[in-house]
């Protein structure tokens, strides 16, 4: 049965291998790109804004929602978890649209108003992942730390943190590749970025205008979810990892 599953999933791999390359082809051999060949420079500038949106939003709701992760998980203010966690779903029953127009609102056209509409739309996912990831950590383990003597911060850092860090790089993660796609938007409210040429080939009906813009927001994402999962299999300390590939053989 686990050889079965390994063929098909190589001959999916294959296929979609086969259809990305077919796909590239005929984008190539029809000019699809010909408006980042014409103007670099002009990518260049709208590739590096669209990256700063992500990165700046991004490193904010990491700054916000691991802290406030680690704060909920803490038994005396556990019962806070329901408030703080409906709070950041807000984030994501909005609609992104929505969101933008608020941040506007309150902070006028340009980049402050896409960082803190993406931020707001980052957090969930960090945030969950973060409580879960501390929530899966052995209560045993727990146990023979306090046993040993270690005070409780020595068992968040030493113990908590790193059986919870694939977790919560996971939905670092998630959060970033769902911003990349989500910041073309930023157009929107005059941040620039990638989606600018998107909605010019909308509007324009130039398909070189809107490949240009798509094509690039789709690789980025695919990269950036490849570093971290790199990433959450590098930081996670070895003796981790053996233990749970032991686990689960």
């Amino acid at each position: 049965m686990e050889r079965k599953n390994k063929t098909i999933a190589l001959f999916i791999k294959l296929i979609f291998w086969a259809l990305l390359v077919a796909f590239f082809i005929w984008a190539f051999s029809n000019n699809m790109f010909s408006t980042i060949w014409e103007q670099p420079d002009t990518f260049l500038r709208l590739l590096g804004e669209h990256i700063t949106i992500v990165l700046l939003s991004g490193a904010a709701a990491v700054l916000i929602a691991v802290p406030l992760g680690i704060f909920v998980t803490r038994p005396k203010f556990r019962k806070s978890e329901w408030l703080i966690v409906g709070i950041a779903n807000l984030g994501q029953t909005i609609p992104s649209l929505a969101v933008l127009a608020l941040a506007m609102g309150f902070l006028g056209i340009g980049i402050s108003a896409a960082v803190v509409a993406l931020f707001v739309y980052s957090l969930l996912p960090i945030l969950q992942n973060t409580i879960a990831g501390i929530d899966s950590v052995d209560d045993n383990m727990i146990d023979a730390a306090k046993g040993m003597g270690l005070t409780n911060a020595q068992i968040l850092w030493k113990i908590e943190l790193p059986n919870a860090l694939t977790s919560i790089i996971a939905g670092v993660r998630t959060a970033l590749v769902i911003n990349i796609g989500t910041a073309a938007l930023a157009y929107l409210v005059g941040a620039g970025g990638l989606g600018v040429w998107i909605f010019t080939g909308i509007r324009l009906f130039d398909n070189a205008f809107l490949m240009s813009g798509a094509v690039p927001v789709t690789l980025l994402a695919i990269l950036i979810d490849y570093l971290f999962k790199w990433l959450q299999f590098a930081l996670v300390p070895k003796g981790l990892r053996l233990a749970r590939k032991a686990q689960n053989a």
